[in-house]
C-alpha cells in the first residue's frame, strides 16, 4: 500500500496510478493486452467516439479485506453489461474472458493503490471502450480501443452513508424510452449534467427523473437506480430507459435473503408517499439513502427520514453488501473474485 496517501481525506476523484491496460480490435479480432504508464491516448481527428458517440464505459471496485487479500466485485456482470452496450451502439464485443483478464492485470499492477481495510476507501476501476476509425458519415467504426485505468477513491459523498435530499426537475429528461438509456454510454451522463448542476445549486444531492414519455413514473435517480421500501418489500422501477444496475441486482438478492419480497414494476410518482424508506444505488456509493424527494413544480415533498438518518432496511442492506465486498461475510453467490497477490 502507498503510505504517502492520506486515506482519511481521500476524495472520490481522479488520481494517477502507475499503469493502465489497453487492447485493440483490428482486422476483425482482438489483440493482446498492452500495459502503458501514459495517461494519454492518441486518436484520429475523425474517430467515431468523438463525433458519433461510440463510447461505452463501466465502473467497478476492488477492496482489500481484513486478511489482506484483494477482492473485485462482480466483474463478470460488468463484462456482460459492456457487451450489451456494444450490441446497442454497434461496437465490437469484448469477450468476457478478455475483460476479466484486463481487470485482474490492471489491479495487480497497481496493487499499492488498493486502500487498506477499514479505511472507507476502495480502488475504483474504469473500463472504457471507444470507436477509433475515422468516419465523417454516420457509420460504426471498424476498429476499437479497450482501456482500463484505476485510482483509489474515498466515499462518493464526503459525508459517507447519510440520508440526503433529492429533487424532481420535470423540465429535464435523462434518456428516452427505447433509446440508449439502458446502455452505459457517455451521452446519458452528459444529458444529466445540466439538471444535476441545478439540483446541487439548490442543495440537493441528486435529481430524480420521471419517465420521459408521460412524466408519471419514477425512472432513475441521477446516475443511480432508485428503490423504495414498504410492507417488507423492495420495490424498484421497471423502465425501458434506465440502466440495469449491478448493485441493484445484488441488493434485490440480499433483500430476498432477508425474507423480503422484491417487485420490479412501474412506480407512479404518487406512490412515493407510501414508502417507508428510499434510496439510490450504484457502484460509486453502494446505497445513498434518500431523506426526502421534493417535487418543486407540484409543491409536494415526500419524506422518508424525518430524523435525517438512514432507515433500518437501507442500513442493513448496505452493511450486508459491504461485508461481502470486503470478505467479512460469506460470498454465497460467487460475486467476488479474490486475486492472488
Amino acid at each position: 500500500m502507498d503510505n504517502k496517501i492520506d486515506w482519511n481525506s481521500l476524495a472520490f476523484q481522479y488520481m494517477k496510478a502507475d499503469y493502465n491496460v489497453r487492447c485493440y480490435y483490428r482486422d476483425g479480432k482482438w489483440g493482446e493486452l498492452e500495459v502503458s504508464s501514459s495517461e494519454e491516448v492518441s486518436l484520429h481527428i475523425a474517430s467515431t467516439c468523438l463525433h458519433y458517440g461510440q463510447e461505452a464505459f463501466e465502473g467497478l471496485k476492488a477492496f482489500r479485506g481484513k486478511d489482506g487479500k484483494i477482492r473485485v466485485f462482480r466483474m463478470e456482470e460488468n463484462a456482460k453489461r459492456l457487451q450489451r452496450t456494444s450490441d446497442g451502439i454497434l461496437m465490437a464485443k469484448l469477450p468476457v474472458e478478455k475483460f476479466e483478464e484486463a481487470i485482474r492485470k490492471v489491479v495487480l499492477l497497481n496493487e499499492r493503490f488498493v486502500p487498506p481495510y477499514e479505511s472507507g476507501c476502495s480502488l475504483y476501476i474504469r473500463p472504457l471502450l471507444i470507436g477509433i476509425s475515422p468516419k465523417v458519415g454516420v457509420n460504426p467504426s471498424e476498429e476499437y480501443l479497450f482501456m482500463v485505468f484505476v485510482m483509489p477513491v474515498g466515499p462518493y459523498f464526503k459525508d459517507g452513508f447519510k440520508a440526503t435530499p433529492v429533487v424532481i426537475l420535470r423540465q429535464y429528461d435523462r434518456a428516452a424510452p427505447l433509446g440508449t438509456g439502458t446502455y452505459k454510454v457517455g451521452g446519458n451522463y452528459a444529458a444529466s449534467l445540466k439538471a444535476g448542476k441545478e439540483g446541487k445549486a439548490m442543495g440537493y444531492s441528486a435529481v430524480l427523473y420521471l419517465d420521459a414519455k408521460e412524466k408519471k413514473y419514477v425512472d432513475e435517480c441521477g446516475p443511480a437506480n432508485f428503490f423504495g421500501i414498504k410492507d417488507n418489500t423492495y420495490v424498484t422501477p421497471k423502465s425501458s430507459s434506465i440502466l440495469q444496475s449491478i448493485t441493484n441486482m445484488s441488493l434485490q438478492q440480499l433483500a430476498l435473503d432477508m425474507g423480503m419480497k422484491v417487485e420490479i414494476r412501474p412506480i407512479p410518482e404518487e406512490e412515493l408517499s407510501t414508502f417507508e424508506e428510499a434510496g439510490a444505488c450504484g457502484t460509486a456509493a453502494v446505497i445513498s439513502p434518500i431523506e426526502r424527494i421534493d417535487d418543486l413544480e407540484m409543491g409536494k415533498s415526500y419524506v422518508f427520514a424525518k430524523d435525517g438518518k438512514p432507515g433500518p432496511v437501507c442500513t442493513k442492506l448496505y452493511e450486508k453488501l459491504r461485508a461481502i465486498q470486503y470478505g467479512d461475510a460469506p460470498d454465497s453467490y460467487g460475486w467476488v473474485t479474490v486475486l492472488d497477490i
